[in-house]
């Protein structure tokens, strides 16, 4: 989303990446017809996934690492740069940025789209963390390898003032580092693009009298919780409702990363624990980013989940924002997508603890179901807060912002003595 407008911010961006034959995992090429022409991209190699799961490893970082440090530093050794930009959640790649910083002085950009080293799975009342000993090996990566590429860092820019917040109660050195928060952002050239490929992205048949609600995207374990009451929520409507409530159908598209075929589903065994798992359909294997804009377009309504962790902003909301379609979101009490939702003013919002009663929430949804089949959810709700979209939400405004702290990372700074 942000190459195409670089250069207009006085940045010529050099994309270095993994080539598609040696990722492994699903290729969505109707998207890189998205790139702008002439943008120079170096692909490079990783170690086959044939080879290393043999070994339990599947990780891209960890496979590509030598081949994007070897490529990398030939890059960097042969032709003027004044910035790397890592924009990836495959955190192992952080720690080239200290090591190109001190062996060809360098600075470097760290983007958190999620936190690298978290406590979240330590907390009371959480469940187990997936991975079993994968887990433990990336936690301790977290541990050794985090503070040193972020107290190293030009500059750091995050989707969430709480991640950064977290990283300088950890590094207090960083408080003196530029900073930024750019939440996840939104191209309005994607949704025209999506209206180009003809014919329907439907999933499912669809008859007059019933409403689709739809929701893209992973639903991992941090979801239960909503996921538990929305279906409990369901479950309640039913009882007192059994027509009305006959007339909703839940789709879930995308919840996993898996390859097609071995997708497994993370929703269906909490509706069915719910007995509502007649009213819903989970397809988990991850669909193109430009189909699920086409299937969001079909829905009645669009489904956002807020996560157990409070710090937790999805990328979709803006990608919702822009279908203009009417949202129902079911969000964590002071967290940061209620916020941001609030702020938007775009969601029909049910808000929930993670403990205490809920009676009031499962009165609200009851409401959301009923406004929902009369086709006036978003009736009497406030207008839509487009001038702070725009403002900070779309492609060309967040690459303006990324060239501004770029900036700041090459800029001069005076030496402060620690004392």
């Amino acid at each position: 989303m942000s190459l195409p407008y670089y250069g207009a911010n006085g940045w010529e961006p050099v994309v270095l990446a993994v080539g598609s034959e040696w990722q492994g995992g699903i290729l969505d090429d109707e998207l890189v017809e998205t790139l702008p022409p002439g943008v120079r991209i170096v692909r490079t190699r990783a170690l086959a996934t044939r080879w290393t799961r043999r070994m339990g490893v599947g990780n891209m970082g960890l496979r590509a690492w030598p081949f994007l440090f070897w490529r990398g530093t030939r890059l960097l050794r042969r032709e003027k740069f004044d910035l790397v930009f890592f924009s990836t959640t495959q955190f192992l790649v952080f720690t080239l940025g200290p090591i190109w910083k001190r062996w060809l002085g360098i600075p470097y950009v760290l983007d958190v789209q999620d936190p690298w080293r978290t406590d979240y799975y330590e907390r009371e009342g959480v469940h187990k963390p997936p991975g079993g000993w994968k887990y433990q090996i990336a936690r301790l990566q977290a541990w050794l390898f985090e503070g040193w590429c972020f107290r190293n860092a030009g500059a750091v820019m995050s989707v969430s003032d709480r991640y950064l917040e977290d990283l300088r109660s950890r590094y207090p050195r960083m408080a003196r580092t530029p900073s930024a928060v750019l939440q996840f952002g939104a191209s309005r050239n994607d949704f025209a693009r999506a209206a180009l490929q003809s014919g329907s992205a439907s999933t499912h048949p669809r008859k007059t009298a019933e409403k689709h609600l739809i929701y893209t995207g992973v639903a991992g374990p941090v979801m239960s919780q909503a996921l538990l009451f929305l279906f409990a929520g369901l479950r309640r409507y039913r009882e007192q409702f059994p027509e009305k409530a006959g007339r909703l159908r839940f789709h879930f598209i995308g919840t996993s990363y898996d390859l097609p075929g071995r997708g497994r589903p993370s929703v269906m065994s909490i509706a069915g624990q719910c007995g509502a798992s007649d009213l819903v359909e989970e397809i988990p294997q991850r669909t193109g980013y430009l189909n699920s804009i086409r299937i969001q377009k079909e829905a009645d309504a669009l489904l956002i989940l807020g996560s157990s962790d409070p710090a937790y902003s999805p990328s979709k909301v803006c990608q919702y924002y822009l279908t203009e379609k009417p949202i129902l979101g079911l969000v964590l009490r002071n967290s940061a997508l209620e916020a941001l939702l609030d702020k938007l003013s775009c969601a029909f919002m049910i808000r929930f603890r993670n403990d205490g009663p809920m009676d009031e929430a499962y009165s609200d949804l009851a409401r959301a179901f009923d406004l929902i089949l009369e086709e006036r959810l978003m009736a009497g709700h406030p207008p839509r807060n487009d001038a702070f979209f725009n403002a900070h939400f779309l492609a060309d405004e967040s690459a303006r912002r990324q060239c501004a702290l770029f900036e700041s990372a090459t800029a001069p700074r005076p030496r402060v003595d620690s004392p």
